[in-house]
């Protein structure tokens, strides 16, 4: 069953634009609002968790390239979490998203929507999570995979090493594929990011607002710029953190994205080990009273990896069930705990436990710490939805080589130049070799609009999952825009630094950014490291926004959202 856990957690997450295709995004923004939407009918649910949360299901259309009259719809589901002083001032809706894709907005708000931003911005917004097409409770796509084929077709490890794990990967990809082309539902057909944002537009219109507000976290960045570049007259506050670069996401530069695999383009494995890197320095820094793996860590880190390549170590859980801690497994874990650095003090438990042969029962409590901490007690969703939520988004919005061996080729090539996430992160896509799903409705750019408000733009610098390079991207990319850099670790900015959150409040609440870009410092800093200690001397240089005082609430709070963000940007394919 360890085998299905990467695809059974959900959240709480070179084709140039032709002249026809841009005109058909114009037009779609139009006729939409000429449309007038129909008003949502919100009824209350989950009365026992919190008594003010309002659902809803609403139709969109199922193709809006369809010309068809009476054409088929869709039932996207809708939570909403009302302002908490709607009289004091109003200011409509704000929609969120918490990446994936694949990620579950209903689950993010249900769960941590009282834990989300200021109490200023919880008085004047409604927060709306949505189910995105093809996710969760809206219209899910199936391919008719049960636990028990699943269990047949899935390899048992995190990505491949060898050219026989290779080879089983590509087997299994190609398997999972004809089974998506057999037995695939329409939505496989119209899950691309650009639908997303359109439904987005219908939904703005629904709830009675004259432009978007959203915030948009990982993939949901993609999502938020995306809908930037197709309504930019309809932008209202708009802020996307943890940024991915929408050329690499989409086509990549000059072409690549027919000889180089999304996942490789976005260049999330040198991120990655930018961050493990950052890990051991700040480990060796704080020694061992401080973490529990201090002392040439970097170099004792890859003596523990290759010692798992050769013997695979058993482990047995707390619930009776016992799994392989491999090399791969050790990767992916070093990467999930990347994501936070508020972990690594756990990790760096683990990997000493790992490292001296502490009794395979110890080590398996160390693990379970680890997990729970990053917020991986997840919440199940079907095998069949699970899965394939993240290609059909993923490999229908991007392009990708049609030979599976570009996988294998850049898998290897940026392990050798990025260290150990290379083939992690590019094996991520490798079903986009293969994938069914059409990608007639995407969007390819430009992602150059001015918009009718600014942007806001937000990123950590040592970003394991998406590269600071890609924040700095869209910033560049859209001219209305500013960038606010948390000088920090981790997946996303939510309560890493008071800094940072308050300028988000602000945008939020009177739209107002700074007048430059701003640099903001992390308020908990890994291992307990006190104030610049843990800051390289690059960092330390910078000019940095004074920390602010944070009380045990807020980081308790911080916590929470961030275990949400991470559940829903996790790697999802193995």
């Amino acid at each position: 069953m360890k085998i299905l856990e990467n695809f059974c957690k959900l959240s709480l997450s070179c084709v140039l634009l032709s002249p026809l295709m841009a005109s058909a995004d114009v037009n779609n923004e139009r006729q939409l609002d000429e449309k007038a939407p129909a008003a949502i009918n919100w009824q209350p649910c989950f009365t026992d968790e919190n008594p003010n949360l309002l659902c809803a299901h609403y139709a969109v259309p199922l193709n809006y390239q369809s010309n068809r009259k009476n054409s088929p719809t869709i039932q996207l589901a809708l939570i909403k979490l009302p302002a908490r002083n709607p009289a004091k001032k109003p200011l409509g809706s704000l929609f969120l998203n918490p990446g994936g894709p694949g990620g579950s907005g209903v689950d993010f708000v249900r769960y941590v929507g009282e834990y989300l931003f200021s109490q200023e911005v919880r008085d004047q917004y409604d927060l709306i999570g949505v189910d995105p097409r093809g996710v969760g409770q809206s219209q899910p796509i199936t391919c008719g995979l049960s636990i028990e084929n699943a269990l047949q077709i899935l390899p048992p490890f995190e990505f491949p090493v060898t050219r026989t794990e290779e080879k089983q990967k590509i087997e299994s990809d190609k398997t999972l594929s004809a089974l998506c082309a057999k037995n695939g539902n329409e939505i496989m057909h119209q899950m691309t990011t650009a639908n997303v944002a359109r439904d987005l537009d219908v939904l703005r219109q629904a709830v009675g607002d004259e432009l978007l507000n959203y915030v948009g976290y990982s993939y949901g960045s993609y999502l938020g710029v995306t809908y930037a570049n197709l309504f930019p007259q309809k932008v209202g506050r708009l802020v996307v953190d943890g940024v991915l670069d929408p050329v690499a996401w989409s086509t990549g530069k000059n072409w690549s994205g027919w000889i180089v695999p999304v996942t490789t383009r976005l260049e999330s494995d040198k991120s990655g080990m930018a961050t493990l890197n950052e890990f051991f320095r700040l480990c060796d820094l704080s020694g061992p009273g401080r973490c529990l793996f201090a002392g040439d860590s970097a170099a004792r880190f890859d003596q523990l990896a290759q010692r798992l390549k050769a013997k695979p170590l058993p482990i047995p859980l707390s619930d009776g069930t016992i799994f392989e801690l491999t090399y791969s497994r050790l990767i992916a874990e070093a990467l999930a705990a990347m994501y936070s650095s508020a972990s690594w003090t756990s990790f760096a438990e683990l990997l000493a436990f790992v490292e001296w042969q502490m009794p395979p029962a110890a080590i398996g409590e160390k693990y379970t710490v680890l997990r729970k901490e990053l917020g991986i007690e997840e919440i199940p969703v079907p095998i069949d939805n699970g899965l394939f939520t993240f290609p059909a988004v993923m490999c229908s919005d991007s392009d990708n080589p049609e030979l599976p061996e570009f996988w294998s080729l850049w898998g290897e090539e940026s392990d050798r130049q990025n260290g150990y996430f290379g083939r992690l992160w590019t094996w991520n896509s490798s079903l986009c070799a293969t994938w069914p799903g059409s990608k007639k409705s995407r969007y390819t750019g430009p992602f150059n609009k001015k918009t009718k408000n600014p942007v806001l733009v937000a990123s950590t610098e040592f970003d394991p999952a998406t590269s600071y390079a890609g924040a700095k991207a869209v910033a560049r990319l859209l001219p209305n825009s500013r960038l606010v850099t948390v000088a920090g670790w981790g997946h996303t900015t939510p309560g890493l630094s008071a800094c940072a959150d308050n300028i988000t409040a602000a945008y939020l609440l009177t739209g107002a950014l700074p007048k430059t870009d701003t640099l903001c410092q992390q308020d908990f800093l890994p291992f307990g490291l006190p104030g610049a200690t843990a800051m390289s001397d690059e960092m330390v240089a910078s000019k940095r926004s004074q920390a602010e005082a944070i009380s045990v609430e807020r980081e308790e709070s911080a916590k929470q959202v961030r275990k949400a963000i991470i559940r829903s940007n996790r790697q999802r394919l193995n």
